[in-house]
């Protein structure tokens, strides 16, 4: 989803923490019954499950910047915390046990005290909304990454002070890369704290400025955001930000977008360009595929099979990008992608980001 989808300009919003449902169970005040909660099942064992890919929007913070959540046709509710019970039956449709909410930056044109108010704000709603439902949500923090050294200490106060798991950020910052030096603050910290950190691109502004993107097909999201992400982190790789910082723990939105189905041509580009290639990585670039985490929002067990022969089967974690409805089988899609092992079938679909997130299994 890109951040024009999510808000909208408007002011004034609802005090709190909102859930955007895909509005598949009805309206919070319905009366139809409460669904089993659907069990997951390995060879015989209940597993638990963890969606690492799962959106929220705090109104309050949003209103800073004079947004507001949007009603769009498929995403016509607003789901408030007090009002949970809505989320937690779409995942228990699923047989998603835990999500581990994050928010699409859309503050990092704010100015250092708006975005300190902003993310405190939202940090805090995160937290609480952890807190009503500590078994079934655990949350990325914000981070107010226009300001580095700011955003250091917000993830910093994140975790210690609020209980957050790690960092949700996006795929550039005003088309700034993250691999750009003045972003080492934030790596180093996220390096020190051994945290996740979920990339989401925020799609590619610079081409929808032309006619590209533009006509049939929703082009600027389902290219332009896979895009963001192979770019981004190809720079990373290839500025040498992996080799400075080589103990963070990255995890990429949409299986790491086009990066991993094409990784070889990344070997060979220095190669045949030796005059382009001024830094000398202490690894190929495939090696460092391999080292980061990506979710499962591929959509077929082909697709997963060649992810998981780029990555290695511990690298790919669960997503379902709740509650934009992308996929609903993410679970099914890991129990059917052929020749995978018992044991990795159970570290895709919660085993490994438990680990990455601290949730207990």
């Amino acid at each position: 989803m890109t951040r024009r989808e999510f808000v909208e300009d408007a002011a004034g919003a609802v005090a709190g923490i909102a859930f955007v449902t895909c509005g598949l169970h009805g309206g919070a005040g319905g009366a139809e019954a409460q669904p089993r909660r659907r069990e997951v099942v390995v060879n015989g064992k209940r597993v638990k499950t963890v969606d690492v890919h799962a959106h929220c929007a705090v109104p309050e913070a949003m209103a800073l910047m004079g947004l507001r959540v949007t009603g769009a046709p498929n995403l016509p509710n607003v789901l408030v915390m007090s009002q949970a019970a809505d989320r937690l039956r779409a995942m228990d449709e699923q047989g998603i046990d835990v999500e581990a909410l994050s928010i699409n930056p859309f503050w990092y044109k704010a100015d250092r005290d708006v975005a300190q108010k902003l993310i405190t704000i939202q940090n805090e709603k995160l937290a609480e909304a952890c807190a009503a439902n500590p078994e079934r949500f655990v949350a990325f923090a914000s981070v107010a990454l226009q300001f580095p050294d700011l955003a250091a200490e917000q993830l910093e106060q994140g975790v210690k002070k609020y209980g957050l798991r790690g960092a949700a950020i996006g795929g550039s910052v005003n088309g700034e890369e993250l691999s750009d030096p003045k972003y080492h603050p934030f790596w180093a910290k996220a390096e020190q704290l051994g945290l996740l950190v979920f990339i989401h691109p925020q799609g590619t502004a610079e081409m929808n400025a032309t006619t590209r993107f533009k006509g049939n097909g929703v082009l600027d999201n389902i290219i332009g955001n896979p895009l963001e992400t192979t770019i981004a982190l190809s720079h990373l790789i290839f500025e040498g930000t992996l080799d400075q910082f080589p103990g963070l723990k990255i995890c990429a939105a949409h299986a790491g977008g086009y990066l991993p189905s094409y990784a070889g041509r990344s070997d060979q580009g220095c190669l045949t360009f030796p005059a382009r290639c001024t830094r000398t990585l202490a690894k190929k670039p495939t090696e460092y595929v391999r080292q980061l985490y990506y979710d499962n929002i591929i959509f077929t067990p082909e697709g997963m099979r060649h992810l998981i022969a780029e990555t290695g089967p511990g690298q790919v974690v669960m997503g379902t990008d709740f509650p934009y409805p992308w996929t609903k089988t993410s679970v099914d899609l890991i129990l059917a992608t052929p020749g995978l092992s018992d044991a990795d079938r159970v570290a895709m679909l919660g085993g490994t980001a438990a680990k990455l997130l601290g949730i207990k299994t």
